[in-house]
């Protein structure tokens, strides 16, 4: 891999990573048009640490809130209930369990069989599908607050975002369905989104970058320049996603997704796509 396709790589990583469009499946599918080797799931993961930055920078004032609401509440006299700052810190790490065992169990799949584009254009138009329905149902953008979050809705979300381990489904895009389907608001449901994602990507990009590392075909150079382009288009992604959210809803995404996956079959049964 030369440092132009880690940079077309890290862009796309940054961009469709937070849009409910699978960046997974989107880093499969450039290199199978550009007709470059797949990059793996290894690679995905490590590049996702480039995301992982921007979303730490972004939401940093909520999460030194947790961590400092949790340590008090650490101290706090027994039978005192936790500030809503500490529950929320609680619900990331309650919510990322789920895909930790099924990402364990399932690993080999998701590095082998999960990765196949059949899988990939099915996965993308299912998963609008569902959107649509949600977005049908609610009919409006309002909705509960990041602060109206359960223990019950963190279970929940955290048991969907599992499924993400398979490309095309999209973390952020199911995160965000299942969120809504609880009645949280759109741009809400984005941001609990973005903040599950830290123990998660972290977790997976840190187990895989040692494999990355060792890697002939992956120089530490362009590794180093897709995490930056990741990071950097990441940031813009979050920014523009939750703005977006506050007045729109995620019809156009679903649209997006069900054309792709239509294409990508289209491709797929013609034999231009292999």
């Amino acid at each position: 891999m030369n440092a132009i396709q880690a940079a077309i790589l890290g862009l796309v990583q940054g961009v469709t990573e937070f849009l409910p469009i699978s960046s997974t499946a989107h880093l499969r599918i450039v290199p199978a048009l550009a007709g470059w080797d797949d990059p793996g799931a290894a690679f995905t993961a490590v590049l996702q640490l480039g995301t992982l930055a921007a979303v730490i920078v972004f939401f940093l004032g909520e999460l030194i809130r947790m961590l400092r609401a949790a340590l008090q509440a650490l101290r706090a006299p027994s039978g005192t209930r936790p500030s809503t700052d500490a529950r929320h810190l609680g619900y990331l790490i309650v919510g990322t369990i789920p895909i930790g065992v099924v990402g364990l169990l399932l690993r080999h799949a998701v590095e082998g069989a999960f990765r196949s584009l059949w899988v990939v254009a099915i996965a993308l138009i299912v998963v609008a599908l569902a959107l649509a329905w949600i977005e049908r149902r609610r009919q409006t953008a309002q909705g509960r607050d990041l602060d109206d979050i359960t223990l019950r809705d963190a279970i929940l979300i955290g048991c969907a975002q599992a499924l993400a381990l398979v490309p095309g489904v999209s973390r952020s895009g199911i995160t965000l369905l299942a969120a809504m389907a609880l009645g949280i608001r759109r741009d809400a449901a984005a941001r609990f989104s973005f903040l599950l994602s830290i123990p998660a990507v972290g977790a997976a990009g840190i187990f895989e970058l040692p494999k990355i590392m060792h890697a002939h075909d992956i120089g530490g150079t362009p590794l180093a320049i897709g995490l930056i382009v990741a990071a950097l288009s990441g940031y813009a992604s979050i920014a523009w996603l939750l703005k977006f959210l506050r007045t729109r809803s995620t019809m156009p995404f679903v649209i997006y997704r069900v054309a792709l996956g239509v294409a990508i079959i289209a491709m797929l049964a013609s034999g231009r796509l292999g």
